[in-house]
């Protein structure tokens, strides 16, 4: 009863304070004509720090009205729970074109004539991908010029209110907040709305949102592009659909814009991957019959009769070679011929898909005014964080000004210390992997015990091996190390490049970003790295194991390869990650704003405004893209590095990719404030990275197919030592089984029982018998297969990186079209610009002042000859 009292009071004291009635779900001040920019929120709060924060929000709100910002301030008693105080700020013209030619804003200055490309015959087919032509290009093209305080008759002004955009509006007034000063405490000059944020002053500050997701406003003057956003791309029944780019740069900017151009390019170009790797499976699938290694091994005259060596020390029994039967016919799915030509096919399609990148993105950067986009305009600007800690200044020998900088004393110590950090975490990680790998050891001797001795696990002892309960439970294991390593990290890299002072918002991102994908590169990839590269190479032999502290035995493979546990480790931390990762995007930012709306929802629609609407969603973040490339480029590892043993990684891939687009678009719509829009060319560090991988994958595919798959043993033993025409791979299990005299076994090693009185027992390797004068040694065999395998990895690694670089070369980085196109709207540009002073300086000659007009005249004439010329 109470509550519902108290509801009926609130209802009351709204409509008294709102006599209008008018709804607040509005994006314009009360006079219903200045729009809200920006807003910032804090609650007054009674506490010792009261006085402080209101004294610091006084000053730094009567900057901001200094630099000719307009603002408006609701007060707690018209929020939803009457604590929470909004301040609504909007940029008047004169602002806006004093910081749109600081930050180098280009605007339109004429409607674009290029002809637009020509048609594509496929049109008609792919017309059922295509969203409505308003939607994906929701403005006319136009030829632009960087905006100049005294050229504005020049730019297609038509309305000052509507000429700047709500994106570049809400940069500007971005840029104004994070450079406004609020005074000065212990000596220092404190400015910048990020620290007035840590330090609670406010307790948040974003631009709105257009309108409700779900509907139109009411407000005939809302472009209600959000909504169009939400209907059109959000959506997950819309996942067929191609993303209107244009639109998304028009409403998040163009940094927002790039990166769901490369996740929709990187998905385009994964369903080739995904249908080759299908290919290649299936190919597997329906030779599974014809495999003779497994058919060999399943046979109970010759599995059936190879009697194996204990796989642990004492306590386990001698077993035979047919109990495999199940995992060897599963591994000939992953290790066949094809997967040698699925690792060469994704070298090529590496190399294809980064150079159509390249090409798609200099379109991007045509169609979206960044061609002579420098990153000094924007990411070359000092952090203001960078301005309020370094106190010593020096003279820039570029611009001759003074500026603040860190000394190198300084430098080398925040350096050794934040190298130090990283170095111990990496450590820390490689510490978990040697964990996993003992528990690995520990836990495989039980299981190998218990699944031999249990009956109950009898009739699934074919399928799940020792190695293979050993493999998943390990994997599993390993999943979750990561997941709470990966939390812990990413403060600490936050932490340790906050300390040390990068200097422009482009090292911060760099930096944070090498951070951070070393760690997570050493944390994925490692235990793939262990199985497929150092699991069952080091083990010895019976009577001579080699064992890790020297107390666990090493791991043997499984006499089918080891490439088996290599998919189950990939698949278990892949689809673990993908899963995981969605959980996270999308699932609990929607808890978080239903718990915090929980009273909202109550409320009538009028009452509950757009700023307070805004405020109860989630903060997107600046590093929040970050984390989005992050998580794609950890992906493209998997597909990459390790695809020779998992040819269905990239349809996995293809799948989480299709979903993420709608997910990461539903979050960014719905879920969240609007960003603050930003600038960008490229995808920046990311691209030298996705090159590094590129690369390395070439390595490591090569090194799966020769070390860990067991091909390269096959086709020497075909070529080599096969003994029948008519059946060349008949007699190779046989072959690749080493003998071992049991009494040979030094105490350590003999099991405690040998009911069935065996004498020999067989190990994988390739050993002389105990009846040999090189007893035990490596055969000639041994040698033959180890060069066949390092010629393998030198044939296919240049075969692979000089059709790699062929195909680099071949492919221009800009497309023919758009180069002509960026050279014809800098001639039509120029000659417009030209045009425009010719006639100032006319008017000039008309009203006198001859001399020195007369030679400003010849000057810009002979600047259009030039130009004409060039």
């Amino acid at each position: 009863r109470q509550s519902g009292r108290r509801y009926n009071l609130f209802l009351k004291r709204r409509l008294r304070i709102d006599k209008r009635h008018q709804s607040k779900d509005s994006i314009f001040f009360r006079d219903g004509v200045r729009r809200i920019d920006f807003v910032l929120s804090y609650v007054d709060d009674l506490n010792k720090e009261w006085e402080k924060k209101l004294e610091r929000r006084k000053e730094f709100e009567s900057n901001l009205q200094k630099a000719g910002l307009e603002l408006e301030t609701e007060d707690k008693k018209e929020s939803e729970n009457g604590k929470i105080y909004f301040v609504k700020i909007h940029a008047p013209w004169e602002v806006l074109i004093t910081y749109a030619e600081v930050l180098n804003i280009k605007v339109p200055i004429k409607e674009n004539d290029i002809p637009s490309m020509v048609e594509n015959p496929l049109d008609c087919m792919l017309a059922p991908l295509r969203l409505p032509e308003k939607v994906m290009h929701p403005e006319p093209d136009y030829f632009t010029a960087p905006f100049s305080k005294d050229k504005q008759e020049l730019y297609l002004i038509n309305d000052e209110s509507t000429f700047f955009s709500p994106s570049m509006r809400n940069r500007i007034v971005n840029y104004i907040l994070t450079r406004c000063p609020y005074g000065t405490e212990e000596g220092k000059k404190k400015f910048g709305i990020k620290r007035l944020l840590n330090n609670g002053t406010y307790s948040a500050a974003y631009p709105l949102h257009d309108c409700q997701y779900w509907k139109k406003a009411n407000d005939p003057n809302c472009d209600n592009e959000r909504y169009t956003l939400y209907m059109e791309w959000a959506r997950f029944l819309r996942f067929y659909k191609e993303q209107p780019l244009d639109l998304i740069r028009k409403y998040y900017g163009e940094k927002i814009g790039i990166y769901f151009a490369w996740l929709g390019f990187y998905t385009e170009m994964l369903f080739l991957a995904a249908v080759v790797g299908l290919i290649c499976f299936l190919y597997g699938l329906f030779t599974m019959d014809e495999n003779m290694s497994s058919k060999e091994i399943c046979d109970p005259a010759i599995g059936g009769e190879i009697i194996m060596c204990p796989l642990c020390d004492r306590e386990c029994e001698y077993w035979r070679l047919n109990t495999t039967c199940a995992s060897s016919e599963y591994s000939h799915l992953f290790d066949n011929v094809a997967t040698l030509f699925f690792a060469i096919f994704m070298g090529i399609w590496v190399t294809l898909f980064l150079e159509f990148w390249k090409r798609r993105q200099a379109r991007l950067k045509y169609e979206w005014d960044l061609v002579d986009f420098e990153e000094e305009q924007q990411q070359l600007q000092l952090r203001p964080e960078y301005e309020a800690k370094c106190t010593q200044k020096k003279k820039n020998p570029v611009t001759q000004e003074m500026e603040p900088y860190l000394p190198l004393t300084s430098q080398a110590v925040r350096f050794c210390i934040s190298g130090t950090t990283v170095l111990f975490w990496v450590s820390l990680i490689i510490a978990s992997m040697i964990a996993v790998i003992v528990y690995r050891l520990a836990v495989y001797a039980a299981f190998a015990s218990l699944m031999e001795n249990a009956q109950q696990l009898q009739p699934i002892s074919g399928l799940l091996t020792p190695q293979l309960a050993t493999s998943v439970t390990a994997s599993c294991l390993n999943f979750v190390i990561i997941m709470i390593l990966n939390f812990l990290y990413e403060r600490i890299a936050i932490w340790i490049t906050d300390m040390e002072i990068p200097r422009t918002h482009m090292e911060y991102e760099n930096r944070l970003t090498m951070k951070m994908f070393l760690f997570q590169f050493v944390n994925y990839y490692s235990s793939c790295f262990y199985v497929a590269f150092f699991k069952g190479k080091f083990v010895g032999y019976p009577g001579a194991y080699t064992y890790m502290f020297n107390r666990w035995r090493n791991e043997e493979c499984d006499p089918a390869g080891c490439l088996i546990e290599l998919t189950t480790q990939l698949t278990i931390v892949m689809a673990g990650k993908q899963i995981w990762g969605n959980i996270q995007e999308a699932i609990v930012p929607w808890i978080c704003n239903w718990w915090g709306r929980r009273k909202a929802r109550n409320n009538p629609e009028n009452l509950y405004s757009r700023w307070e609407q805004d405020h109860d969603l989630q903060t997107f973040g600046a590093l929040g893209l970050f984390y989005e490339y992050l998580e794609m480029v950890i992906q493209f590892g998997f597909i990459t590095l390790f695809v020779a043993s998992f040819p269905l990684a990239p349809l996995l891939a293809l799948m989480n990719n299709i979903l993420e687009i709608r997910v990461d678009s539903w979050k960014l719509t719905t879920q969240y404030r609007r960003p603050v829009a930003a600038k960008a060319h490229s995808i920046g560090v990311w691209q030298e990275i996705l090159n590094g991988m590129a690369i390395l994958s070439v390595v490591t595919n090569a090194f799966i197919v020769a070390f860990t798959s067991d091909m390269i043993p096959r086709l020497v033993y075909y070529y080599a030592y096969s003994e029948s025409d008519d059946s060349p791979m008949s007699g190779y299990i046989n072959n690749s089984l080493s003998v071992f005299q049991i009494s040979d076994f030094p105490d350590r090693n003999e099991p405690k029982m040998n009911p069935e009185n065996f004498v020999i027992c067989r190990y994988r390797d390739y050993r002389y018998p105990p009846d040999h004068e090189r007893k035990y040694l490596h055969t000639m065999q041994f040698w033959h297969i180890l060069a066949a395998k390092l010629a393998f990895i030198i044939i296919m690694e240049h075969v692979v990186f000089i059709v790699k670089f062929f195909v680099a070369w071949m492919i221009p980085d800009v497309p023919a079209d758009v180069k002509a196109k960026i050279k014809r709207e800098k001639y039509l540009t120029q000659k417009i610009l030209h045009e425009y002073e010719l006639e100032k300086l006319k008017e000039r000659l008309c009203q006198g002042d001859k001399r020195a007009t007369e030679k400003e005249f010849i000057a810009t004439e002979g600047r259009m000859e030039l130009s004409r010329a060039m």
